[in-house]
């Protein structure tokens, strides 16, 4: 069999630019950055973080909260996070797109597949996410094997925060911390690409990586990931509140109400809209228009 001319595979490799799932776990992590991960809901902000870098994006069903206003991430539709997986995807093309099947939508295996079929194909996402007890395994499982790339959400699960007494951290004890990994394994066993854990101590992470080869996502979790995930809205100083663990990087909330009370004041002094900004009528056109109302007796300002 003739071999690929080398041009060839060089071509290739300048051509895949986009990271891959499996890249952020490499065989070698000595030296090796982690990777900066975001989370984001929409089209215009995926084309802002996509020029800055950020290659990687996880459409959260954190949306619940910091888009619709709810206080828990419960009442989003599996409809909804699809519409704004594809219009993260749309803005940011090249990045590794990881979309969350909502509440509701993985109850059984048959509704994951489906949901995580819809996902996947609907919003062009490379790989989807779902918060993971040991009743998944089997969700997992069905999952990897029908060609899904699916990430299993240990630690705090938001969607279970209600028979976890709240937002609190996980695994602060070594009872629980074990069995956080004692699942993490299992779930990487049963086929899971990647494991997120969510606002555990970073011995949770740090033994984990020794036991498994999957890419460990950190979101909250310490130091010792392959990768870590904040909210944007956190990031940004968009939020109310944020976790301890997402470090407010910009003021953007106070730039917005700036703004917008420039534009309240300069409405209510008339400054704008200034000439700059209306659209004028070429003046022969403009006599045209006074002669032909002229008859209904409205006159227009000189």
């Amino acid at each position: 069999m003739a071999t690929r001319p080398q041009k060839w595979r060089i071509i290739g490799l300048m051509q895949s630019s986009k990271l891959t799932l499996q890249e952020l776990r490499p065989a070698s992590v000595k030296k090796v950055r982690p990777t900066a991960m975001l989370t984001c809901y929409d089209y215009t902000t995926a084309r802002h973080l996509s020029a800055a870098g950020v290659r990687a994006l996880l459409v959260g069903d954190s949306a619940a909260n910091v888009i619709l206003g709810h206080d828990s991430t419960l009442p989003v539709s599996l409809e909804f996070m699809i519409q704004i997986t594809a219009a993260v995807r749309r803005g940011a093309p090249d990045a590794l797109l990881m979309g969350d099947l909502p509440f509701g939508s993985y109850g059984t295996r048959s509704q994951a597949l489906k949901s995580a079929a819809e996902m996947v194909k609907l919003s062009g996402c490379d790989c989807v996410k779902i918060e993971t007890g040991r009743g998944h395994l089997g969700h997992v499982m069905a999952l990897a094997d029908s060609g899904v790339a699916v990430v299993a959400h240990l630690g705090l699960r938001p969607q279970s925060v209600k028979l976890m007494g709240g937002y609190k951290a996980q695994g602060r004890d070594a009872d629980s911390a074990m069995r956080i990994v004692d699942l993490a394994q299992d779930m990487v066993l049963a086929g899971a690409a990647a494991v997120l854990l969510e606002a555990v101590p970073p011995e949770v992470p740090e033994l984990l990586r020794q036991l498994v080869e999957v890419p460990v996502i950190g979101c909250g979790a310490g130091a010792m990931c392959d990768a870590h995930v904040v909210v944007i809205n956190d990031v940004l100083g968009l939020s109310d509140h944020s976790p301890r663990f997402a470090p407010k990087l910009a003021d953007v909330g106070k730039l917005i109400q700036d703004a917008a009370r420039k534009y309240v004041k300069s409405v209510g002094s008339r400054a704008y809209p200034a000439k700059e900004h209306t659209y004028e009528m070429p003046e022969p056109e403009r006599e045209q228009l006074k002669s032909d109302v002229e008859q209904f007796g409205i006159g227009l300002r000189p």
